[in-house]
């Protein structure tokens, strides 16, 4: 968009909106830092992350999946929008505060509901979801419309889209589970495919990802934070099954491999993956691009991977020496192959990277497949761990023989 034509969006329609220029100042410390209303704001999402834990666990059936994928991706489309306003907006400033907290509110009943959301409280999650989205988006509307037109107007698109979606969300909470589910995919399915489509809309255009001017850093933070939050809540769900049982031999090995299983997909990520990612969107000349694929949708599978694990280290403690099912061979399986695979991609994505340590990681856990039936769930649980323990310690003597410091680590 050339400037003539962002000029003549600006001074006709501003003669509302917030007179104080809430973005954040560019070119200064604050530019890049994630303040602690974020952080506070991230909370909520413990609280949401066990709940899903807790629903896929108790319903461990395709459908229970389907539902599981619904509600994980909601939760990380309304984590991922908040984090790119708050990305824009300066959280200094009290108004900005102020949406915040009510955000968080409001995602709190949500996370409260997320468990009988496809039971009793459908309208409940339903009618907190649509709130969150749509009024973050209207008081972005508000905070840009006098000092930044190209983003206004991107937001009036936004807004557009996430009303089409609000539509299938409220309508879907007033049906039974299996049509509430086929209409909460399409809302889902139309908000994940606007991103994708640069909020197209007739007569109003795309938003080209050169037009988002964000920092690329502060994603980056934003979204490691974001998994250190996830692997808290597993490490959390598996001592709460701990505490509720027996003390024995079984329960104190599944503790234990729940706690190592949580370090290797620590050091995985952490040791050298996130710092090659914060430096590739901070170089790159076009942020927005990365953030959009690296840390927007290949980190949705991230966490996914990790969500995944945790229910399969509860079922573990919970029932070390059952016979072995399709459940949890699917569990203790695809959750750590779900977690590396997102992490070869966002290596491939940042840094043009195929690591064999992930390829071989892979393929381990995809050989142990057809084998899993023979093991008890304990048994498999000390598979698939050593298997991330070795992925993990083969990235990281790869990384050290080719001479790269711990300082360039994490």
């Amino acid at each position: 968009m050339t400037p003539p034509q962002i000029a003549a969006l600006a001074p006709r329609a501003q003669h509302w909106g917030f007179r104080r220029n809430l973005l954040r100042p560019a070119d200064s410390h604050r530019a890049d830092r994630v303040t602690y209303i974020e952080l506070f704001f991230d909370l909520i999402f413990v609280l949401a992350l066990t709940q899903l834990s807790r629903s896929l666990s108790e319903n461990q059936t395709l459908v229970g999946a389907l539902e599981f994928a619904i509600l994980m991706l909601a939760i990380w489309w309304i984590w991922v929008y908040t984090t790119w306003v708050t990305n824009w907006l300066n959280p200094v400033r009290l108004p900005v505060r102020g949406i915040v907290i009510g955000l968080s509110f409001i995602g709190l009943v949500m996370s409260a509901s997320l468990y009988e959301s496809f039971g009793d409280r459908g309208i409940i999650f339903a009618a907190a979801y649509v709130s969150v989205q749509l009024g973050r988006t209207v008081f972005m509307l508000l905070a840009v419309v006098r000092h930044d037109p190209v983003l206004h107007r991107t937001f009036v698109r936004i807004l557009i889209w996430l009303s089409v979606a609000s539509i299938f969300w409220i309508v879907g909470a007033f049906l039974p589970p299996e049509p509430r589910l086929l209409l909460w995919a399409i809302a889902l399915g139309i908000e994940l495919l606007s991103a994708g489509l640069g909020f197209r809309v007739p007569g109003l255009g795309r938003s080209g990802v050169e037009d988002w001017d964000l920092s690329g850093p502060h994603i980056a933070e934003r979204s490691a934070l974001f998994v250190i939050i996830a692997l808290g809540e597993s490490l959390l769900v598996t001592g709460f099954a701990f505490v509720e049982e027996d003390t024995s031999p079984q329960t104190i090995t599944g503790m234990f491999l729940a706690f190592v299983t949580g370090v290797a997909m620590w050091w995985l990520y952490f040791d050298h993956a996130e710092r090659v990612g914060r430096r590739a969107i901070a170089a790159s000349t076009s942020p927005g691009r990365v953030a959009r694929l690296a840390y927007t949708y290949v980190h949705a599978i991230i966490i996914a991977g990790i969500v995944l694990t945790s229910v399969a280290d509860k079922a573990i403690i919970l029932h070390p020496d059952d016979e072995m099912t399709t459940a949890t061979t699917v569990l203790a399986v695809g959750g750590p192959l779900l977690y590396i695979a997102g992490l070869l991609v966002f290596r491939l994505v940042v840094a043009n990277e195929l690591l064999v340590a992930h390829l071989v990681g892979i393929g381990l856990l995809v050989a142990v497949i057809p084998f899993a039936s023979l093991l008890s769930p304990l048994g498999l649980g000390i598979v698939t761990t050593g298997i991330l323990v070795i992925t993990a310690s083969w990235e990281t003597i790869v990384r050290l023989r080719e001479g790269t410091t711990d300082t360039d680590a994490g």
